[in-house]
């Protein structure tokens, strides 16, 4: 019998002082069995960072032809497309193809910069992509804000995030390896 996916409700304030964005939101994300915690995290953080009321979270890791995150418009065309991790450069060279905007959140302090150097200047071409490191200590705190419900305030100010659950404040400051042109 297949795992099932455990679902989180997460409440989420967004105050986000470089785009002007500022709104409140009601998710439920699902986290695959796979899936650790501190992803799922990083999950909802990129929410925070593109949060629009339109983005939407894709149908998880299982699956090849949607993204982590993305943001369609009425026409169904894809706006911004998101990922995690180290994909395969042919993932995300299709995502180009088909989103105005692709973001890529990889990690992995140790595997990202090997990655990087292997196919950084494939991508390179890419003009519509950007890529930014996420470290695997910012990750891990994260982590400490999951929870099957959560509630979190979101600030963004100069490309930084500040989560806080009242509790716990996690800072996450992504380095930026490619930006979009």
């Amino acid at each position: 019998m297949a795992l099932k996916a455990s679902i989180s409700k997460v409440r989420l304030s967004v105050s986000d002082l470089d785009r002007g964005v500022y709104a409140d939101f009601s998710l439920s994300v699902a986290q695959h069995p796979s899936e650790t915690e501190a992803r799922m995290m990083l999950r909802v953080a990129a929410f925070a960072l593109h949060a629009d009321e339109q983005l939407a979270f894709g149908r998880g890791i299982s699956t090849d032809d949607e993204p982590d995150l993305w943001l369609r418009d009425l026409t169904g065309d894809i706006d911004l497309w998101v990922d995690l991790g180290a994909p395969d450069p042919d993932r995300l060279r299709k995502a180009c193809g088909r989103a105005r905007q692709v973001v890529l959140y990889g990690y992995g302090d140790r595997a990202l910069p090997v990655w990087w150097d292997k196919h950084g200047d494939a991508l390179a071409r890419f003009a519509n992509l950007s890529v930014f490191a996420v470290s695997d200590e910012e990750r891990q705190a994260l982590a400490g804000l999951f929870g099957s419900n959560i509630e979190l305030q979101a600030t963004i100010s100069e490309g930084e995030l500040w989560l806080t659950d009242g509790e716990a404040t996690v800072s996450v400051a992504p380095t930026s390896l490619k930006r979009a042109v």
